[in-house]
């Protein structure tokens, strides 16, 4: 008991540093008008940089998944804390387009480490729940989605667009000795679930069929993730830009509809809950077009109203934060059995990010060719909509003999 209970502390200090993590991933999106305007970038130029970072998340996934294979999971963890710290750092320091895509591309690699090693180590140690240890991660990540904006629109209005970079950059580096300090290698580096798959069957059923990630089931999974990631992303990356532009918004307005996402994300556990318990597949069959629903009414005016906005918003982080990413990684997982666990969830980090780099130009694209509604209601809720109908079919190619078995 009191081993579990040095176990629980531990998460809980990788899930506060992982808090840095989403900060840092929203960031961008609340001070874009501000980077803008000193570079003097297009509104395409600035919906690529405020998602690139996704695209060293995506790179980053399976080489990581692998990396995990061999090496501690701690010192992952570390050097993504490090690596994005640093690069978000030096965001502040930007001249122009390329080195901002550079440090916002770097800064995704390092995000990518933490999160994949995150996933590893609580998916591992807590294998008997591992949808409910990804929702903790996800409402994690909502509580720094919450946080964040405000405290970025706060720092903006007192010190300038270049000090909330700096801050969050700092605080990244101090997590890390934290990090370095107080885990311990006996829950970083468990392998109770590669240990519970028993030579490759899980409670009696042989899941060594599917031995490879190149399986009907998981590639179309992976499709589905690709499609969930360019409809969230092309929704975070420009939405606070839509308000301020479109709307008339202050930033702090912005902020605060961009704060109501997180705490749509405080839900995580519960969604995780629900996947372990009714299925993961009925799960996602209610997050999707929960979000095609939302995502698609964020892009309407909604009489102007912050609170409408921010109603809808909190609507937007459970179906994304609460229910989709918890089960989305945790049935990527299960379709090819425990004792892969770092593989799949280095390619659920690819398929869900690396897509998603290019989703904020793909959306202001489409607006500067239509209008902001037409381009939202189009990007955010026809690809949930298209990822919906892909998990569908991820159901009929999945064998009976490898379908999940409760505990």
């Amino acid at each position: 008991m009191q081993k579990n209970h040095a176990a629980i502390a531990m998460f809980f200090i990788l899930l506060l540093s992982y808090v840095l993590n989403s900060i840092d991933r929203g960031l961008f999106s609340v001070l874009a008008i501000e980077v803008r305007d000193a570079m003097s970038l297009s509104l395409p130029q600035v919906g690529l940089a405020s998602t690139m970072f996704t695209l060293g998340m995506g790179l980053a996934g399976i080489p990581t998944g692998y990396l995990l294979s061999s090496t501690s999971r701690k010192s992952v963890v570390l050097l993504g804390l490090f690596v994005f710290s640093v690069a978000t750092l030096l965001t502040a320091y930007a001249t122009g387009l390329a080195d901002l895509l550079a440090y916002r591309f770097v800064s995704g690699l390092g995000e990518a480490m933490q999160v994949t090693a995150l996933i590893a180590i609580g998916a591992s140690y807590f294998y008997r729940n591992r949808a409910l240890m990804t929702g903790v991660v996800s409402s994690f990540y909502g509580i720094g989605s919450f946080a964040g904006p405000m405290m970025t629109a706060s720092l903006l209005s007192a010190y300038g667009w270049k000090m909330p970079f700096v801050v969050f950059g700092i605080g990244g580096i101090i997590a890390m000795a934290i990090v370095a300090l107080c885990v311990r290698p006996w829950f970083s580096e468990s392998r109770a679930n590669e240990e519970n798959a028993s030579g490759g069957r899980k409670d009696g059923v042989d899941t060594r069929a599917n031995d490879t990630i190149w399986n009907a089931t998981t590639i179309t999974l992976g499709l589905a993730s690709i499609c969930a990631g360019v409809a969230v992303f092309g929704f975070s990356g420009l939405y606070p830009t839509y308000l301020r532009s479109a709307l008339g918004f202050s930033p702090q307005q912005a902020a605060w509809v961009m704060s109501a996402i997180g705490i749509g994300g405080f839900l995580g556990p519960v969604g995780g809950w629900l996947g372990d318990r009714v299925g993961h597949q009925k799960v996602l069959m209610a997050a999707l077009p929960l979000a095609a629903l939302s995502g698609g009414l964020s892009f309407t005016e909604l009489e102007r109203s912050v609170m409408l906005h921010a109603v809808v918003a909190v609507v937007f982080g459970i179906a994304v934060l609460s229910l989709l990413y918890a089960n989305m990684s945790a049935i990527i997982i299960d379709s090819l059995g425990p004792a892969r666990t770092a593989q799949t969830a280095g390619l659920f980090i690819a398929s869900y990010y690396i897509p998603a780099a290019f989703a904020g130009y793909t959306l202001a694209l489409l607006k500067e060719a239509t209008n902001w509604t037409t381009a939202g209601v189009l990007q955010t809720s026809g690809f949930a909509l298209i990822a919906t109908i892909l998990v569908i079919v991820a159901g009929t190619t999945r064998k009976p003999e490898l379908s999940p078995v409760r505990t």
